[in-house]
């Protein structure tokens, strides 16, 4: 869907609206992932704070874009919330597959984000292959 909007020249606002239009279906699609509703909410929110313009993506930071008091919301997602991982990654296979270009290779590579600080978890030197650091 996204695809198209590049290839056709498609405005900014049609764009955005086919963005907006994506997210809603792979939300509608994650929503039988979860057991309860507000479980599913809370996930809808998570992933919208991790796609919101907020530079650094705190607990704080998602909580306090999603409207909630603190993070436990956000928290209990990934460390208390039940729901199938395994699913999960089916729907981003499935949404991937339906959505490339049937010859495009689609490559996730956490290495490549260059880490920054001194004590920071993870920042010791690491091999930035895209980076060649």
């Amino acid at each position: 869907m996204i695809r198209r909007s590049w290839t056709t020249g498609a405005s900014i606002e049609t764009t955005l609206e086919l963005w907006a239009s994506s997210l809603r279906d792979v939300k509608a699609r994650m929503r039988g992932l979860f057991t309860q509703e507000r479980v599913a909410a809370s996930a809808n929110l998570f992933l919208d704070g991790l796609l919101g313009d907020e530079r650094r993506k705190t607990g704080w930071m998602r909580a306090e874009a999603a409207g909630d008091p603190g993070p436990w919301r956000q928290q209990a997602i990934l460390g208390r919330g039940r729901w199938d991982a395994d699913g999960l990654r089916d729907i981003v296979r499935e949404y991937v597959v339906e959505n490339l270009a049937t010859d495009a290779v689609l490559v996730i590579d956490e290495t490549g984000f260059l880490k920054q600080g001194k004590t920071s978890c993870g920042v010791a030197r690491q091999l930035q292959v895209r980076l060649a650091r």
